[in-house]
């Protein structure tokens, strides 16, 4: 199931909960250790040179269990009472650096502005530039609003416990997060609390999407017509093909302006194309339909504009927007009691809702919501980093796959396919919350498994491989053992 992001308050009532149960912290910090043991192995190889900055409270325990879990690399605990002697000795150990820092200084004990000499520490370890696992939280940002309390350590990995923390999921925090990971068993009591916010899980999908029936046939499963593409942009109209394809729908047949109509279908094998005309009917067995991808050359016939946004507000099928069919969309509610999907970034986000990437960003669940009121409930993928899904009620759902690999042209196309496809699909339409959650997970979770595997992958690649498998983790690449 989902895991909510919760605050600093919610997760010391979620202790507190826990020591009632007759459970111990004991126990919990012993795990804990184990499960960071396992995130440094996988960050190092065997004889790798690891050094522990290990704090006076719980967080610092957590940290000084993996000297005793790691006999395979050469472990330095170095215990940070008094900072200025903790720098003192901290520079000394880098004659030979190590391969990478877990730091447990604070995780959520901090609870104001960081004193000078630990300040000067921090800086001092982000300046040696070697990779840094935080456990729970990075030292100096304040987990409830991601802010550095004057400064913050700049991890590579934040392992966050039993829940994110609401600071850690926030645009401006990312530089000092780097890439968030949970591990959600830690030994607490099963989670008591709720938010408006939920973490994505690889478990969210277990049994989807589900298994096909031996008697089924392409008509089980959906028929997706894609309109899209443009001269100079024909790319984008290949690639959402090709993503839909990845889906596996019964049938995808990609429209296009007659002037890149050649191009298209010289590469184009199982979806189907045919050139755009006016008012040309969609195919019959239609049960989806995407539009937008490589829609962007000025002389698109005005007609189709005009087509594309009546049938946002009227046609009875599923229907996705993305990239610059986003601007044409009509406003208000939908005549057609029907799916509606909106797939922008940060960019197109600002340019719907008359405002700056800086203030979408500054707060990316109030501007999915205000997108989908002013689409009429319309359901937002909110692109970039930590992808977020939902509408204008309900909870918002916080993907944790992908990485900055992923910032390729094509990859959005690709995106869009894959889960316009899915929507096609009847038997996944039923919960589109759901299909959408998945796509986005799959599309980044198998960005994080090229990106460990083969780190100069391509769109292409990334088109080949999006459902192949079904991946569960990252790990740096180069560096697993």
């Amino acid at each position: 199931m989902p895991i909510p992001i919760i605050t600093v308050s919610q997760m010391r009532q979620w202790e507190q909960a826990t020591w009632a149960a007759k459970r111990t912290p004991t126990e919990v910090v012993s795990r804990v250790g184990h499960l960071v043991t396992t995130h440094a192995r996988q960050l190092t190889r065997p004889g790798d040179s690891i050094l522990i900055l290990a704090g006076k409270g719980h967080n610092g325990d957590d940290a000084r269990q993996v000297v005793l879990n790691l006999t395979d690399r050469e472990v330095t605990l170095l215990n940070v009472t008094d900072p200025k002697t903790a720098l003192r000795e901290f520079k000394s150990l880098l004659s030979l650096p190590p391969a990478l820092i877990v730091e447990g200084l604070f995780g959520i004990g901090l609870k104001g502005p960081l004193e000078a000499d630990w300040a000067r520490l921090i800086q001092a370890v982000n300046r040696s530039a070697i990779p840094i696992l935080a456990v729970d939280v990075p030292a100096g940002l304040n987990a409830d609003t991601g802010e550095p309390m004057g400064t913050a350590i700049r991890a590579a990995q934040t392992l966050t416990l039993a829940a994110p923390k609401k600071g850690l999921v926030k645009t401006h925090a990312a530089p000092y997060v780097g890439r968030l990971e949970l591990v959600s068993d830690i030994g607490l009591i099963p989670c008591p609390l709720s938010s408006e916010l939920q973490w994505t899980a690889p478990q969210d999908f277990d049994g989807f999407p589900p298994t096909r029936g031996v008697d089924s046939h392409k008509g089980s499963y959906g028929h997706l017509a894609i309109i899209a593409g443009s001269l100079g942009y024909h790319g984008a109209a290949v690639l959402a093909a090709r993503g839909a394809l990845q889906a596996q729908p019964g049938l995808v047949t990609l429209i296009v302006p007659e002037n890149i109509y050649t191009p298209v279908a010289a590469q184009s094998q199982a979806a189907m194309v045919r050139p755009w005309h006016t008012n040309a009917p969609l195919p019959p067995t239609t049960t989806a339909v995407l539009f937008g991808p490589g829609m962007a050359a000025a002389d698109l016939p005005p007609t189709l504009r005009t087509e594309l946004s009546q049938k946002w507000k009227t046609l009875p099928l599923t229907l996705v927007a993305d990239a610059s069919a986003l601007d044409w969309l009509p406003r208000g509610k939908l005549a057609a009691k029907a799916t509606r999907v909106l797939t922008p970034h940060p960019g197109e986000a600002a340019r719907l809702l008359g405002t700056t990437v800086t203030s979408v960003q500054a707060d990316r669940p109030a501007a999915l919501r205000a997108l989908s009121a002013r689409y009429g409930g319309a359901w937002v993928v909110l692109k970039g980093h930590l992808t977020l899904v939902g509408r204008n009620q309900g909870d918002l759902y916080v993907n944790c796959s992908g990485n900055p690999w992923l910032a390729q042209g094509g990859s959005g196309d690709l995106l869009a396919g894959f889960l316009g496809a899915l929507l096609a699909q009847p038997a996944l339409s039923a919960d589109p919350l759901l299909a959408l959650r998945y796509a986005v997970w799959q599309h980044g979770a198998t960005a994080d498994t090229l990106t460990a595997e083969k780190p100069n992958w391509t769109v292409d690649t990334l088109a080949h491989h999006l459902a192949h498998r079904r991946d569960t983790g990252f790990i740096h690449p180069g560096r697993n053992a």
